[in-house]
């Protein structure tokens, strides 16, 4: 052992063993009751004083909806569509639970049909044969055979979730509201009537391309909305709406036969196909009393 070794051993402090013991024990004391402490840093622990404390959120806001009956003729386009495009003149009627929750029914008329272009194409360019005459019995007909939506009619809920201010070319600001909807629709449907092309000849499959079958449909519907309220009495309301069920769109033979034959030989209810079908509607927006409720 060399001189400095020697004296760094020296230069060291010498603990008793009850210290050392009795530094241990209170520092695991001290460990444990930590967890016990009240933590100040705690954001429920921060309590609003002043001329603030126990106020509302917000103060003198408007309620639109609370209480009040709701009225909006409006007018709606089919979106997304194969061979018919409607125009539908709608009009809803809903009271309002709460602000945030109201129930109500809604419906509407498809007093205007419209050829999209693939069913121009097809009037203009179809090609019949043996094979798909019963699904094409004459080309310049294909626009008698398609299905189509005649009327709607919904019970709907409606939720509001968010509210707020929208600014208009940045000088002119409104109040509005997002909404959400869901409900049990009911549509009246045109489709073409049921055919078999067996034991049925030219002159018979000509006849059917123009005979139509009503049925009505029963099917979920939900959409979202915006409304703008002019004022107390007046909005503008903007949505969109899907409503989901089977249908025969292009009146033709869609199914095979249980033996795998293609086409069936056959137009029936196996020849619907599930579908979403779209719409879009703009609707002015009238309040029941006229005079919207203000809070606090």
């Amino acid at each position: 052992m060399n001189l400095r070794t020697m004296n760094s051993r020296r230069m060291l402090p010498t603990l008793p063993a009850t210290s050392v013991l009795t530094c241990v024990l209170v520092a695991c004391l001290t460990l444990a009751a930590s967890p016990a402490l009240p933590s100040h840093a705690s954001a429920q622990d921060v309590q609003v004083t002043g001329p603030l404390a126990g106020a509302p959120a917000v103060r003198r806001m408007r309620i639109y909806r609370e209480g009040r009956l709701q009225l909006q003729p409006g007018f709606a386009i089919t979106l997304q569509d194969q061979f018919d495009k409607a125009m539908v003149f709608t009009l809803q009627a809903q009271y309002h639970i709460t602000d945030w929750l109201g129930v109500g029914v809604w419906g509407g008329y498809a007093g205007v049909h419209l050829n999209t272009d693939l069913t121009k194409q097809i009037k203009a360019q179809g090609v019949t044969t043996d094979r798909n005459r019963l699904s094409l019995p004459d080309r310049a007909n294909f626009d008698q055979q398609i299905g189509q939506m005649q009327w709607m009619a919904a019970l709907q809920l409606t939720f509001v979730p968010l509210r707020g201010k929208l600014a208009l070319f940045q000088k002119l600001f409104v109040d509005a509201d997002f909404h959400i909807f869901l409900g049990a629709a009911f549509v009246g449907l045109e489709e073409r009537a049921d055919v078999s092309s067996t034991g049925c000849n030219v002159a018979c499959l000509n006849d059917s391309q123009t005979l139509r079958s009503s049925r009505v449909a029963i099917a979920p519907t939900f959409g979202a909305g915006l409304t703008m309220y002019l004022n107390d009495y007046l909005g503008l309301s903007v949505e969109w709406r899907g409503i989901l069920f089977a249908w025969n769109r292009s009146g033709t033979d869609e199914s095979g036969s249980p033996n795998g034959d293609f086409p069936d030989g056959e137009i029936n209810s196996s020849d619907r196909f599930l579908s979403l079908n779209h719409m879009f509607q703009i609707g002015l927006t009238f309040y029941l009393p006229t005079e919207a409720h203000i809070s606090e």
